[in-house]
């Protein structure tokens, strides 16, 4: 009786999967056929409203809390209604993501990309110097942007994500976003593997490095101590390639800046071998400082400092 009652909890669980991911697939196949900017708006519009009421703003609200002390609660509330925003035409502009990098450098203000020119001299210096890379960002305006940057311009580049547990919904993301974001590197079991592959051959490889990792090396994020992914710096260690980090600012109007910083110097111990979490340390700086600028562009909803 236990084997059959698994067996149809199983299939029952098969089956709502397989429900839930035709029915995400259909809303972004509906979300494609209306204006982005429309959608976005009226996405952002929508979550800024429904999202304060969601218990994770509980966890939102107090995290700015810890980051900004000095700030009102009105401040606080403010910022993440704009957090909730920003996701929430995060989520529309998903289903856009192949249309969104327009770019003319001959007219540079009527796309959707603003770019700065030693950003762009950075980005043609990784692309001409035939050597691998580790390429770091956060979860910051539309964090996804700078993987199609990449692929529009042919930088051979691999992106490492999390796979969806719903196995149609992560299909129609390996098909779609290969097609314009270059390889991607599953968080699996034989991730470390590829990555190293794609190094080898000269890639740029895209992390995010801005979540509580459980196994993570001690960093101060905010004045308080987290945890963070080591993977970035132990990579950076046994191939000792350059470390670069990425943002996406979301602008007025439905345009973006997009930033390459320069290359970021790794901390290193007295015989010259790069330090794990010093490395981590600076990077998770430069993380915290791009949140300053614009808290409202971050993803505040996850637990980022945990006891």
């Amino acid at each position: 009786m236990t084997r059959l009652f698994r067996r149809l909890r199983r299939g029952i669980k098969r089956a709502s999967g397989a429900l839930v991911g035709a029915f995400a697939i259909g809303v972004l196949k509906m979300v494609r056929a209306v204006d982005p900017d429309k959608m976005a708006d009226f996405a952002g519009w929508m979550m800024s409203r429904i999202g304060p009421l969601l218990p994770e703003s509980r966890i939102g609200r107090a995290n700015l809390a810890v980051a900004f002390p000095e700030k009102s609660q009105a401040e606080i509330d403010t910022i993440l209604r704009g957090c909730w925003d920003n996701l929430g035409r995060m989520g529309a502009e998903f289903a856009h993501l192949d249309r969104l990098w327009s770019y003319d450098r001959e007219q540079p203000t009527r796309g959707r990309i603003d770019l700065a020119q030693p950003d762009i001299e950075r980005f043609h210096k990784l692309l001409d110097d035939g050597k691998p890379a580790l390429i770091f960002a956060a979860h910051l305006a539309n964090w996804e942007l700078p993987a199609i940057c990449a692929a529009t311009y042919n930088l051979d580049s691999a992106v490492l994500y999390r796979r969806p547990n719903i196995s149609r919904i992560d299909r129609w993301l390996t098909e779609t976003r290969t097609a314009h974001m270059g390889e991607l590197i599953s968080t699996d079991l034989d991730a470390p593997m590829k990555i190293a592959d794609a190094l080898q051959r000269g890639a740029h490889v895209g992390i995010l490095v801005d979540q509580y990792y459980s196994r993570g090396v001690p960093v101060a994020f905010f004045g308080r101590q987290t945890l963070a992914n080591p993977l970035l710096a132990r990579l950076a260690q046994h191939f000792d390639c350059p470390i670069h980090g990425t943002r996406i600012i979301r602008l007025e109007n439905h345009r973006f800046r997009a930033e390459l910083t320069d290359e970021i110097k790794p901390a290193r111990d007295a015989n010259g071998k790069i330090d794990i979490a010093g490395t981590m340390q600076i990077i998770t700086s430069v993380v915290e400082q791009w949140i300053r600028q614009c808290p409202e562009q971050w993803l505040w909803m996850h637990r980022r400092w945990r006891q």
